[in-house]
């Protein structure tokens, strides 16, 4: 079985958060911090353990030797960095990782995220991810993901400037960054901003790559971004729902007509993805009955205007007092409300 077939399978797996921080019993890639154990049982797997435990489950129908499979499954290499920063006259320590998951075509291309739950399983996680993404749909790059471990929230623009010129030069000095070797793109709680700093400093590392320009996607289009962009994922999101549906055995299974037009939706997150998502599904006829953030949801069983949600929530932080739904202060239990 190619690659792609093996990784069609694999990414049945479902991807849940986690994040590391302590050191576990059986080594580096299984350290976990408080917010994974709180939200996975004693008996579930980690993310990262997720993700193999799929690939396992679709080698079994491969024909490839057990030493290719190995090969597949198994991360190339792994950076992971600290360094020092100032805040409020206090030096803290900024840990960031990024995990090179496969390097049989290049350049590895995958995100990197801000997130206080950035941890290395989760990194490596997501970086096998983007190898299978890739390989099911035959785009000729390797598996990717970085992050750092803050919560963006919690630091000045001018600190986050900072904080990513940093971990640049770190990828820089370690060669995990350029147009042929490893690409970043946005992720959580990054975007246009970040990764322009990203390419700046790289073209500072790096002057005489002519083709430094492409070491990051995701730029503004002032810097050479591409049109389209910020709302390709969500759109993605929409086109794969909209195939699903298509289905006539999933139709059957699901007692469901088949189209978008009138179907109810409940989205988790409201970023980028989940905004534009949220945007197309409504523009195609769709009814968006929740929508659920980390801190609360919004529900309303006759249909939420996404984009008077995302103006409110731009002008007070949180959907907190929006009056055309219920605000649910359990989130994750709109997760689990009836919708098609």
């Amino acid at each position: 079985m190619t690659l792609s077939l093996l990784a069609a399978n694999c990414f049945k797996a479902a991807s849940r958060r986690s994040a590391f921080g302590r050191i576990g019993t059986v080594g580096l890639r299984t350290l976990t911090t408080s917010v994974t154990d709180q939200a996975t049982g004693p008996e579930e797997p980690k993310f990262l353990q997720a993700v193999e435990l799929y690939f396992d489950r679709a080698s079994k129908h491969s024909t490839a030797s057990p030493d290719t499979l190995r090969h597949i499954k198994s991360t190339d290499t792994v950076l992971s960095v600290t360094f020092p920063m100032e805040k409020n006259g206090k030096t803290v320590m900024i840990r960031g990782y990024r995990s090179q998951h496969s390097r049989h075509r290049l350049p590895c291309k995958g995100g990197i995220r801000y997130s206080s739950e950035v941890d290395l399983q989760e990194v490596e996680a997501l970086s096998a991810l983007m190898t299978y993404k890739c390989a099911v749909v035959d785009v000729p790059f390797g598996g990717g993901k970085g992050g750092i471990m803050i919560n963006p929230k919690d630091w000045t623009d001018a600190e986050l400037e900072r904080i990513t010129r940093r971990f640049t030069l770190e990828l820089c000095q370690k060669n995990f960054i350029g147009p042929g070797v490893d690409v970043p793109a946005p992720d959580v709680g990054t975007g246009p901003r970040e990764m322009g700093w990203i390419a700046d400093t790289y073209r500072n590392f790096y002057p005489q790559d002519v083709n430094g320009a492409a070491c990051v996607t995701g730029k503004a289009l002032s810097l050479g971004g591409v049109r389209g962009r910020t709302e390709a994922t969500g759109l993605g999101v929409y086109y794969g729902i909209r195939e699903f549906l298509g289905y006539p055995e999933v139709q059957k299974q699901m007692k469901h007509h088949g189209k978008i037009q009138d179907t109810t939706v409940i989205v988790q997150g409201f970023g980028n993805v989940g905004y534009w998502a949220s945007k197309f599904f409504e523009s195609n006829g769709a009814k968006i009955i929740g929508i659920v953030e980390h801190d609360v949801a919004a529900y309303n069983p006759s249909g939420i205007n996404v984009e008077q949600l995302s103006l409110w929530r731009k002008e007070h932080g949180t959907f907190r007092g929006f009056p055309d739904a219920q605000i649910i202060s359990e989130p994750m239990t709109v997760l689990e409300a009836e919708c098609d």
